[in-house]
């Protein structure tokens, strides 16, 4: 297919971005990027994994089912897909999205970033001249459950608020620059996307605060049990922790701040408790050292200095205090 280029939003027929001319693709660490030069009136997102399909147009999609996004100045547009961690199937028929042709419009300015449902089609209506830069991820790296969507999706973040001033020109620059980067740089710039984006969600679109108290307290207490099953593992890290929870660094390290401690901090008190535990327990059957390398302390000299540290006498006197 091929868009043609008037001042008013085109009218085209509906048909996969990846049709279209100009249109570049990159995918990195979760994160699926899109750019597409040339944006007639389309549908937006159908929550594949595949970015050719994710800013695909769902030819049986009816074009008034779900919410209306429109556009009439011509310059760059970020929209940001949120989808399950596995992509899954599409929701067809446009639920949990205002209804028909006369369904309420959100008007869209240059630079301005918006986070939508990927897998629920949105009706883009856009100008010659605009360009659509979409990134798309899994919602979990964000920390946005499914049924928190409504909260991150309702407003675009205008790109002259203080935080969009900030995020929309990086977003801007990094969609033209990962296409040719090097993978190692595209990467940790893609990890920097997540982390700006993942702030963006907690501070532009947080939900109410007994509700977020609720849900980070939901998530710490599943962290924790998660730590506490993998003590023993010498390789707990952060990086590892947020990985597998779907969650950024970043909001790892908020949820642990905001409890007044941070992760290395937790991780390190729950080992010295088993530590304290086992060395009574295993007296004469175990060595200190062994004690200290079960519960992930590979040097049991910087062992003996933080359980000294920490309870005022070394290990062994510990266990003598103890017998």
């Amino acid at each position: 297919m091929r868009i043609g280029r008037t001042a008013e939003p085109q009218e085209e027929t509906l048909g996969t971005v990846a049709e279209y001319e100009g249109a570049r693709y990159w995918r990195s660490v979760g994160l699926d990027i899109a750019v597409v030069d040339a944006a007639p009136r389309m549908s937006l997102g159908d929550g594949r994994s595949d970015p050719a399909t994710a800013v695909s147009v769902l030819s049986d999609q009816s074009p008034g089912r779900g919410p209306r996004l429109g556009a009439y100045d011509p310059g760059d547009y970020h929209f940001v897909g949120l989808r399950g961690a596995g992509g899954g199937s599409p929701r067809r028929g446009g639920s949990g999205g205002p209804a028909g042709p006369a369904a309420p419009k959100t008007l869209l300015r240059p630079g301005d970033i918006l986070f939508y449902d990927a897998e629920l089609p949105h009706l883009l209506e856009m100008p010659a001249g605009a360009r659509l830069k979409i990134f798309l991820l899994p919602r979990q790296l964000l920390g946005v459950g499914k049924h928190d969507l409504h909260r991150v999706t309702a407003s675009p973040v205008r790109s002259a608020s203080l935080l969009g001033s900030l995020v929309s020109p990086f977003l801007s620059e990094l969609a033209e620059m990962v296409t040719s980067a090097s993978p190692s740089v595209g990467e940790t710039v893609a990890r920097n996307a997540l982390d700006l984006l993942a702030t963006l969600v907690m501070e532009q679109h947080a939900p109410p605060p007994a509700d977020m108290a609720d849900a980070r307290r939901a998530m710490l207490l599943k962290i924790q049990r998660f730590i506490t099953h993998h003590l023993s593992d010498p390789d707990l890290s952060p990086e590892a922790i947020a990985r597998a929870h779907h969650i950024s660094v970043r909001y790892l390290h908020k949820l642990f701040r905001d409890e007044g401690t941070t992760v290395g901090r937790w991780i390190r008190g729950r080992r010295l408790e088993e530590c304290q535990r086992e060395l009574v327990l295993a007296r004469g059957r175990q060595t200190i050292a062994g004690v200290a390398r079960r519960w992930g302390f590979i040097s049991p000299t910087h062992f003996s200095r933080v359980f000294r540290a920490t309870y005022g006498m070394s290990p062994s006197e510990w266990q003598g205090a103890a017998s």
